[in-house]
């Protein structure tokens, strides 16, 4: 059976919309009318590197057998799905369109997975160690969430890296990193089986009988999607320097003693939450992941480019460590140039120069 899901943003979204489709299942990406409007009539274009190929496979959503449309915030008919995607930058989710629409969904009580790099709010309600701290400050505007119940939101560690040509048109994707969504289980076992039935689905796809790499994997574990932390802090909040921005490769390859310590402390904060070590990723296998990424992440391009807002796990991560006692000299600093830069950012635009938005969860 063809299930529907809406997703919230088209960029980045527009990767799980095309494993959703691949495997005969219907996707809404909501955006802005202008890029609803290209792919209602154009459809997505998400460039991936198949196994052991030189180059990237275009694959075109008008080619494959799910159906996808785009519309705007105020022309969703929440009736029509089975699951919400969040797959926009966190401060996008404060503009009033998406808040209504965002009020909407938690009044229609619909799943949401979660496939940013932000957790939300109610997935880390569902946390004991999280539940009563004082989060809410990491967030743009927290009180998208406050209208969710915790066990209808969950969390996919966004581990694909995806980013838009720069010098190509809104609804293509290039992937960098085809990785897989690691997701964590909802509260009610009827959702988590319809998250098994999209894994299975999205596994089973073949093109010209190869095996597609982004999957989509479920867990049992609420903690699995925490490892992106670890791999956030040590390196893309620090591809963000207080000069140009560096690649991903060079902000953890630079003193890898040092980007270890921080990885290890982050590993260290998730298990104290209750995260087993199996539910994490080797620093040895990152950093060798690492290697290849060789552009600075894209909260290190939207800073460059002026955005006065980003996603900020660096200080949620800060926060957390704070109140566990547990704080990092390292992360502190991480934490001190991103604020600056921010700052920065907001006294340009005051300017009237132009300014950057961050378009892809990597």
């Amino acid at each position: 059976m063809a299930r529907n899901v809406l997703i919230l943003g088209a960029s980045y979204g527009s990767l799980l919309a095309t494993k959703l489709l691949m495997a005969g299942h219907n996707a809404t990406l909501v955006c802005r009318k202008q890029t609803a409007d290209l792919i209602n009539r154009d459809g997505t274009e998400v460039r991936i590197k198949l196994r052991d190929e030189a180059t990237h496979r275009s694959i075109v959503s008008r080619d494959l057998p799910g159906i996808l449309d785009a519309a705007e915030p105020a022309d969703v008919d929440l009736s029509r799905y089975d699951l919400v995607g969040l797959a926009m930058q966190e401060p996008q989710y404060a503009s009033p369109a998406i808040q209504l629409l965002m009020n909407k969904i938690a009044e229609a009580k619909l799943p949401c997975l979660s496939i940013m790099n932000m957790p939300p709010l109610p997935y880390l309600k569902r946390i004991p160690a999280l539940a009563k701290m004082d989060l809410e400050q990491a967030y743009a505007n927290a009180a998208v969430w406050e209208r969710f119940e915790p066990g209808l939101v969950s969390l996919c560690s966004p581990d694909p890296q995806a980013f838009r040509p720069p010098d190509e048109a809104a609804n293509v994707l290039h992937v960098g990193l085809p990785t897989n969504f690691k997701a964590a289980p909802f509260a009610d076992e009827t959702h988590n089986l319809l998250l098994r039935e999209l894994e299975a689905d999205i596994d089973a796809v073949r093109l010209d009988g190869q095996d597609v790499p982004v999957k989509l994997k479920v867990f049992d574990s609420m903690f699995v999607p925490l490892a992106k932390w670890s791999m956030l802090l040590t390196g893309n909040y620090r591809c963000i320097t207080p000069q140009e921005p560096q690649s991903i490769r060079d902000a953890v390859h630079g003193d890898i003693d040092l980007s270890q310590s921080i990885y290890r402390h982050v590993d260290a904060i998730a298990q104290r939450l209750g995260a087993d070590p199996a539910d994490q990723v080797p620093f040895e296998k990152y950093a060798k992941a690492a290697e290849s990424l060789l552009k600075p992440s894209s909260a290190a391009r939207a800073v460059a480019g002026g955005a006065p807002a980003i996603e900020r796990v660096d200080l949620l991560v800060k926060l957390i460590s704070h109140q566990l006692g547990v704080p990092n000299a390292e992360i502190d600093r991480t934490v001190q140039i991103v604020n600056q830069k921010l700052k920065q950012g907001i006294t340009t635009g005051e300017t009237g120069a132009p300014r950057a938005v961050p378009v892809a969860a990597t």
